[in-house]
């Protein structure tokens, strides 16, 4: 498992083996950690196939805007800053960050895609 391309989440203690960056492994995309991804949109094609898995899994395309989004509810505020952290790492090194919130242990996410 490329921890540049995919990530764990952790949701109320229990494990989501959801590929959140799935789009991005079939993609072909990998780099060095020291390195920056830049990501462009998905074609048509691409976000029928490639969201398919991501929105079976609780996603939900934005309306008027090429975005994905989530809301995770965590078992307490550290795992949900913990969740946070760990996605702000992983975004960083692929310089594709999210618009997020977080009020005590609720957690939404935004991704353009």
């Amino acid at each position: 498992m490329s921890t540049l391309t995919r990530m764990r989440l952790i949701n109320g203690g229990g494990i989501l083996r959801e590929k959140i960056f799935h789009i991005f492994d079939q993609r072909g995309i990998s780099a060095p950690a020291s390195k920056k991804v830049k990501m462009g949109k998905l074609t048509q094609e691409e976000r029928e196939k490639d969201l398919k898995p991501l929105l079976s899994n609780g996603w939900s395309v934005q309306q008027n805007r090429d975005a994905i989004y989530k809301e995770f509810l965590f078992k307490n505020f550290n795992q949900a800053f913990g969740f946070m952290t760990k996605v702000a790492l992983q975004a960083e090194k692929m310089d594709h960050h999210p618009e997020w919130f977080n009020c005590l242990n609720n957690t939404s996410m935004t991704i353009n895609v």
